[in-house]
């Protein structure tokens, strides 16, 4: 995933994001539950705040709290000085993935273009709740 947001030109320096990312997840599972990891990191290899959806062909063991396999990551990276739009960012992704339609939605997604109409149309229910 760090890959394809430096193939987009998101990314200045893709191994230190991955280092960054892989730092992280040394410290503590970034398996959040419910099929969801969130992978992320603060790091001087991006200059804005980055995020990369993935879905695996297979689920993944990725050591979740909930010990259930990973089904949907999502990559989140942001500058070090950034600290306030990543905390956000991370609630906000955690709060889509606590509303059961999203989940479904993205678990039956078979497309990038699925995926991203599934995050706008669950975006706009939220704001206007």
């Amino acid at each position: 995933m760090v890959g394809i947001l430096a193939d987009a030109k998101e990314v200045k320096d893709a191994s230190v994001l991955l280092n960054s990312v892989l730092e992280r997840e040394a410290t503590r599972t970034t398996g959040i539950g419910n099929g969801l990891a969130i992978p992320h990191g603060k790091c001087a290899g991006v200059d804005h705040l980055v995020v990369a959806i993935g879905k695996p062909a297979e689920p993944i063991d990725f050591d979740s709290i909930d010990k259930r396999p990973v089904s949907l990551i999502v990559l989140l990276a942001s500058p070090p000085e950034q600290t306030g739009p990543h905390i956000q960012a991370l609630a906000r992704i955690s709060r889509l993935m606590n509303v059961d339609a999203f989940r479904h939605a993205m678990r039956t997604a078979t497309s990038a273009q699925q995926i991203f109409d599934a995050v706008v149309a669950q975006e706009n229910a939220m704001s206007t709740a």
